[in-house]
């Protein structure tokens, strides 16, 4: 959502657009990066009738959702979730991931090569029965793209870059105001000085916000019935009724799973030979970064497996962009397939924990030459895969998912 002018806007909109796409998630972007709220108002008819509540099950502190107009210390706002619902009803977001997942082409055929090239399925398992007989192969597919097309999601981000001149400054008033209670001269001074010392430390730089809303694609059997006999095009088949359909249809829908905020401190004082547009750039990739972690720690379905990348050692690449800390718990499983049907199940081998002597600092760096990188200085040495501890005969390519 493209807030309007704030400090280092272009900086921080040109960090966004150009951050590495999750490297944990199929990239299903359909072209459309950003949009302006502003051409999507929401009246007082629209919030009365919306059905939206002012707070999202504990998903967000309700201070977030200020009504408009009214003072609040974060950007996100009670308006925002009404704004994202009629921008994707506008335009028709859901229907493009839909199109997307089937390839749609400029004559409204599809296919279903994707499907099968994410699908969980043995691959020699697929061509044989393929080969025996196509609508086998079809209705595996279709199986297959029900739990592939179920977990399609958006995740929806507002950022701004806000001085924090500004909220020190608050501070340090109620800081002396406080400190003017105080009987003692003496102590009455220091309190004050420790407030200006303060301030002035407080004041430097600025903080990156970031409220992201997750949505999910709604997919079920039903949907996905309607859309196999009343929507789906082939190549051979091409109905002209059916495309326009599609295009003007209400049956897709993103559902809002829930939202979650992250900050980050700017400060140009490091000692680095960066920019200050680059120290802008690291800062606003490292909060979306730490934004998703937020999401995926809450809201399980959006957690993503990840391979072990050893098994003796336990390793994995993943690590302080995902929010690791050290002690977290995951659970290990193994792909196995299903002999009836040839979709690939998974199967519990046990749990494991994070070594917080041993995290992978794979946060955004725009080089390697980074003053807390611990090579030459003393510190631990630099790693490239987080280690686990527990459990035993694992190997390289067994999927784990953490624990809450």
């Amino acid at each position: 959502m493209e807030l309007d002018n704030f400090p280092k806007k272009d900086t921080v909109i040109k960090a966004y657009y150009n951050a590495p796409f999750p490297d944990k998630y199929n990239d299903h972007t359909i072209g459309i990066k950003s949009f302006n709220p502003k051409l999507y108002p929401i009246s007082d008819e629209e919030r009365a009738s919306s059905g939206v509540k002012k707070t999202f099950g504990g998903a967000l502190k309700q201070g977030m959702f200020a009504k408009p107009g009214e003072a609040n210390d974060d950007p996100a706002s009670y308006d925002d979730t009404l704004v994202i619902r009629k921008f994707f009803n506008n335009c028709k977001v859901a229907n493009k991931m839909v199109a997307k997942w089937f390839n749609r082409q400029a004559d409204g055929s599809f296919d279903i090569d994707l499907i099968a090239e994410r699908g969980l399925f043995d691959a020699s398992f697929l061509d044989t029965k393929t080969a025996m007989a196509s609508s086998d192969g079809i209705s595996l597919l279709k199986t297959a793209g029900l739990d592939l097309i179920y977990n399609t999601f958006v995740v929806v981000s507002k950022m701004n870059f806000l001085s924090n001149e500004i909220p020190a400054a608050v501070i340090k008033e109620g800081a002396i105001l406080a400190a003017k209670e105080i009987k003692n001269g003496l102590l009455q001074a220091a309190a004050i000085t420790a407030a200006e010392v303060a301030y002035k430390k407080a004041k430097e730089g600025y903080s990156v916000w970031t409220t992201s809303y997750l949505y999910q694609l709604d997919w079920n059997d039903s949907i996905q019935h309607v859309f196999y006999n009343n929507l789906y095009i082939d190549a051979a088949n091409i109905d002209v009724v059916k495309k326009e359909t599609f295009d003007t249809t209400s049956l897709f829908q993103m559902k809002f799973i829930g939202a979650e905020k992250s900050r980050s401190l700017v400060t140009f004082s490091l000692k680095t030979k960066r920019t200050e547009e680059q120290i802008v750039e690291l800062a606003t990739i490292r909060n979306i970064d730490a934004v998703y972690a937020k999401l995926q720690k809450s809201y399980d379905i959006f957690m993503p497996k990840t391979p072990l990348y050893t098994g003796n050692p336990i390793t994995a690449k993943i690590g302080m962009k995902e929010g690791l800390e050290g002690g977290e718990r995951f659970e290990v499983f193994e792909q196995v397939m299903d002999q009836k049907t040839g979709i690939i199940e998974y199967k519990s081998r046990g749990k494991i924990v994070v070594d917080k002597n041993l995290i992978w600092d794979n946060r955004f760096n725009l080089d390697s030459d980074d003053p807390d990188n611990g090579e030459g200085n003393g510190k631990k040495p630099v790693l490239d895969r987080t280690t686990f501890k527990g459990g035993k005969d694992y190997y390289a390519g067994l999927l784990i998912k953490q624990i809450k």
